[in-house]
């Protein structure tokens, strides 16, 4: 297979895994939104968390919030968990480093705010811990997986959602996570702003 061929072979796959995902995932994706937009219009706040490439996804997801999507709008309350070199680090090097959000999601969540988890593989360790504070907290949860939902789908309460892309390759649920993530602040600017 030459290179262009091989381009082209993740093109196709990347389109492929969208539109399955389309037929199971528009249910929940909508009930996201509208989660987020009932804390938001609360005074609540979004919290977010994952690991790699789920980090930048929460730090994208944040940002969108905090500064803007597509239109002009004024900022939304959303913080990612994975930003704070000094707190990550503490909290590894004192606790552990399955504690790195929970312990921040102690000091920062409420009740009423929404935590969105995000883990390809839904076995994160230190994801699985913020869910569980999360609840502890009185959070709702929105998870972002893939493959069968893994650990994080056995937490989950039944005012949760879960979206969990159908496919086992990581590169194709992370592509399928970043559109979600647009879709979720095209609802939230759209529920909360008007249509434009």
């Amino acid at each position: 297979m030459n290179l262009q061929d091989r381009v082209k072979q993740h093109f196709t796959a990347s389109i492929e895994t969208k539109m399955q995902a389309l037929e199971v995932l528009i249910g929940p994706i909508t009930a996201a939104g509208d989660a987020m937009v009932q804390s938001l219009l609360s005074d609540g706040k979004i919290l977010a968390c994952g690991n790699g490439g789920s980090a930048g996804d929460s730090q994208h997801f944040s940002s969108e919030l905090l500064n803007r999507f597509e239109r002009e709008r004024p900022s939304l309350p959303a913080i990612a968990l994975t930003t704070d070199t000094s707190t990550l680090t503490s909290i590894a090097n004192d606790y552990s480093y399955t504690e790195i959000f929970s312990k921040q999601i102690r000091a920062l969540g409420r009740t009423g705010d929404v935590l969105l988890a995000i883990s390809t593989s839904g076995n994160s360790a230190n994801v699985l811990e913020a869910i569980k504070m999360a609840h502890q907290r009185g959070l709702r949860v929105v998870t972002l997986t893939g493959r069968d939902g893994g650990k994080i789908r056995e937490l989950l309460h039944t005012k949760d959602i879960e979206i969990c892309v159908p496919s086992s390759v990581t590169a194709r649920i992370q592509e399928v996570h970043l559109l979600v993530i647009h879709c979720l602040c095209d609802l939230i600017d759209t529920q909360l702003f008007g249509s434009e």
